[in-house]
């Protein structure tokens, strides 16, 4: 009997100590979590319990120069679908059933794309139309949930697809003024912070944490929209006709630096943007201040313009023209058609695009005050537009290493030498506006809640003198006025200008082109036109002046500039 008194006795320790030991276990186990890893437990808690989500204000209008709308925001909804909801094959199947119809999806491919998806929520659709979205909310799919967007709309349609960009799937600007301006349309995003049940479902009357976002505000373009259409309409009909590879339109305002329209060809189509298609995304690109050139012999106005502001020469000073300019260790550089003028002045080297006259200039002008003159044309740096990409002109100085005479010589008449089709417009607008460089912009005015802010006009700095200016709009007048046939004058409005045709040494292909401005006493439009490798033609008085007479009166008329009662020099072919 003694003995197996003990017996329990021992057990009776034992269990007392096995329970001891236990409840230490426990209690160590609740000082850490309590105590110890207080801190990492709460905010397990609280992310498993709290739910953050981004919350923006409707994003600005984007608006042309007169207010009409370009881009505007609608609300929408993003469609997200719980996979614990669904993990009952019954309410999956009653879900996707109801759900799949209203975004565009099979009820199968969906349900097996919700219970697969392990990590949160899964993205059913993004921005869904108001009417989807409040038939959502009527029929209330177990696990749907619908989270409020934006939607950007296009009243013009795709017009000026590239110059105003588009949005990622975060509602943030991509590319053009979407992302340029991507803070003063979209303002600041707030973040919410709330409490969710185990479905992640909100918690009624729970906590509710968080910032309120800002709003952003509209922005007025400069660019007009029926200037930007009758431009775009009249390039890709160019760009066909002439079986081209591409093109440049920019019209501008010479006094301002204003953009009224500005297009390019190959283009893609806001209505059709697809992110996921990585061939589209070669046509994101603004190539009008992307992509540089060589501008041909419309640099020649250039040239003359440095040479004439240093008191070199004058519209009457001459050369001899032999038809061939010596450059030492190259080989003679040649007229374009390869003729031979004589005695020949500053005015028909102009009027004749004579390479040898550029030539003869430069030499006179001499390395130094030529590429001066380069740097005054803002050549050498960004345009300062205000866009992203916005490129700065390949120029070789003296003292580069791969710089050679043969490279001054090429440059007077545009070869050698590349810049942006906005470079080239609005260095020649300072050669027609008195003689100040502008700082070209699309953007004129951001009205937010909060304030207004205005562009105004920006001077980089003078180019050339007024006195240069008025001498080149007289010679620029001469060049198309003044020879008979030039397909580049327009009845009823005096119209100055340059063509440029611009070779290559590696491929039989041009550039043609050609710069021009009406009316000449007081230019309301500066225009640029460039189309690249025409298959019919090459020359730039044959492809791009015409152009230019085709929509300078139509736009000259648009903005209530009358005709001058000026006779038209009869035509050629």
């Amino acid at each position: 009997m003694a003995r197996r008194t003990h017996r329990l006795t021992w057990r009776l320790i034992f269990l007392i100590l096995v329970l001891m030991a236990g409840t230490a276990g426990v209690v160590a186990r609740l000082v850490q979590v309590q105590v110890i890893d207080h801190d990492y437990y709460a905010a397990q808690a609280e992310e498993e319990h709290l739910h953050e989500t981004t919350v923006r204000e409707p994003r600005g209008a984007i608006l042309d120069r007169n207010g009409y709308p370009l881009a505007t925001t609608t609300i929408a909804f993003d469609v997200y679908v719980d996979p614990r909801s669904w993990a009952n094959a019954a309410t999956a199947i009653s879900g996707a059933a109801t759900l799949a119809p209203l975004i565009a999806r099979e009820p199968a491919e969906l349900i097996e794309a919700v219970v697969n998806f392990e990590q949160g929520d899964y993205l059913a659709a993004r921005s869904v139309s108001a009417d989807v979205g409040l038939q959502l909310l009527e029929q209330a799919p177990v696990g749907v949930k619908l989270v409020e967007t934006g939607l950007r709309s296009y009243p013009e349609g795709d017009l000026a697809s590239v110059l105003l960009g588009f949005l990622g799937r975060d509602q943030e600007g991509l590319a053009g003024i979407e992302a340029a301006y991507d803070v003063e349309l979209g303002g600041v995003p707030g973040v919410v912070y709330f409490e969710r049940d185990g479905l992640g479902n909100p918690i009624p009357f729970g906590r509710w944490l968080g910032t309120k976002p800002v709003a952003g505000g509209d922005i007025r373009l400069t660019i007009d929209r029926y200037i930007q259409r009758l431009v775009e309409r009249t390039l890709a009909l160019e760009v066909q006709r002439h079986e081209a590879t591409g093109g440049t339109i920019i019209v501008m305002d010479p006094h301002t630096g204003a953009v009224l329209a500005m297009a390019s060809e190959p283009t893609f189509s806001l209505s059709a943007l697809d992110l996921d298609d990585e061939e589209q995304t070669a046509l994101y690109r603004q190539r009008a201040i992307t992509d540089v050139y060589p501008p041909g012999s419309v640099m020649k106005t250039l040239t003359m313009a440095a040479a004439i502001d240093s008191g070199l020469v004058g519209p009457g000073t001459t050369y001899l023209d032999t038809g061939a300019a010596e450059v030492e260790g190259a080989d003679p550089i040649l007229n374009w058609d390869f003729s031979a003028h004589g005695i020949t002045t500053m005015t028909d080297v102009l009027r004749f695009s004579l390479n040898t006259g550029a030539v003869w200039v430069s030499r006179v002008l001499g390395p130094e005050r030529f590429y001066d003159y380069i740097g005054r044309y803002g050549f050498r740096r960004p345009t300062g537009v205000g866009l992203g990409g916005d490129s700065a002109g390949l120029v070789r100085l003296p003292g580069d290493d791969d710089w050679y005479p043969i490279d001054l010589a090429t440059n007077s008449f545009g070869q050698g030498i590349s810049v942006t089709p906005l470079h080239m417009i609005s260095a020649v607008s300072a050669l027609v506006n008195g003689g100040l460089l502008m700082r070209p912009y699309i953007v004129q005015e951001v009205s937010s809640p909060d304030e207004r802010r205005v562009y105004e006009p920006v001077v980089v700095q003078r180019a050339v003198s007024e006195e240069t200016s008025r001498t080149l709009v007289q010679m620029m007048n001469a060049v198309v006025d003044g020879m008979p046939g030039h397909l580049a004058q327009v009845a009823g409005y005096s119209v100055g200008g340059k063509t440029g045709t611009t070779t290559f040494v590696d491929r039989p292909e041009t550039i043609a082109s050609f710069v021009g401005f009406a009316p000449v006493d007081d230019p309301a439009l500066i225009m640029l036109v460039k189309i690249d490798a025409p298959q019919d033609s090459q020359l730039g008085g044959v492809v791009a002046a015409p152009i230019f007479s085709d929509l300078a009166p139509r736009i000259l008329s648009y903005l209530g500039v009358q005709p001058n009662g000026t006779a038209l020099i009869e035509r050629g072919p």
